[in-house]
């Protein structure tokens, strides 16, 4: 444990990283939606992506976490177990914490009234309809689900190089679209929207959850092989 949280404190050293880029991400696409949205001329509710931004950046996160702390970490003869338990530690933390800063920010704005244009950009109706505690999954899932990828995507490139990442990009890209054409095919798309409609954004967050688990277990085994 001591030295898991050695890793955290590595990680956290840049507090830039996991903290202040966030909130400055999330504060100006906030920012720019009220704007936009002050600019559109009707009365009811106005909704947008804006809050996604950050979310994103978490997918940066996780390629630096490996790219550049990585290489830092075994210089300091850390194992590579306690950084890999570390680092995702950390990204648990910072996802926890922008879950809660959405929880803030949709308080907001159901206390001005969509800032007082009647806009919302943490308060979507579709994602709360868990109520706060949903809203909170679905926020955390998705950060730390980005950052995930961002770490598997990078571990991979440095245990086997860019051929093997092409590939594994390449490979998945077809699964996808293969997936598309057997639902178009079978004419299952209003199958398939109806099972999203039915699981909720909160149900689609668990089996998010799901994919971070399975991802963590591909990142640490491709991890094994990681040259620093």
């Amino acid at each position: 444990m001591r030295r898991t949280l050695n890793v955290i404190r590595l990680q956290l050293i840049n507090r830039q990283t996991f903290i202040w880029v966030p909130l400055i991400i999330l504060a100006s696409a906030v920012v720019i939606s009220v704007i936009i949205y002050a600019m559109i001329p009707v009365d009811t509710p106005k909704y947008g992506g804006g809050g996604q931004a950050p979310l994103w950046y978490f997918f940066g996160i996780g390629i630096g976490a490996m790219t550049y702390t990585f290489p830092f970490s075994q210089a300091m003869s850390v194992t590579r177990r306690d950084f890999f338990l570390g680092t995702l530690a950390t990204a648990v933390l910072g996802s926890a914490l922008l879950g809660l800063v959405f929880l803030l920010g949709a308080a907001i704005e159901i206390a001005t009234k969509g800032y007082g244009v009647n806009g919302y950009v943490f308060h979507l109706p579709w994602v709360w309809e868990g109520g706060p505690a949903g809203a909170f999954v679905v926020f955390f899932t998705l950060a730390l689900l980005l950052f995930v990828l961002g770490f598997t995507g990078a571990t991979i490139y440095k245990s086997w190089g860019p051929v093997v990442l092409t590939i594994v990009a390449v490979a998945l890209a077809l699964v996808l679209l293969g997936l598309i054409f057997f639902v178009t095919r079978l004419e299952l798309w209003l199958h398939v929207g109806r099972t999203i409609g039915d699981l909720g954004a909160l149900g689609l967050a668990l089996w998010g959850l799901v994919a971070v688990a399975v991802l963590s277990v591909v990142s640490f085994l491709a991890f094994r092989r990681t040259v620093p």
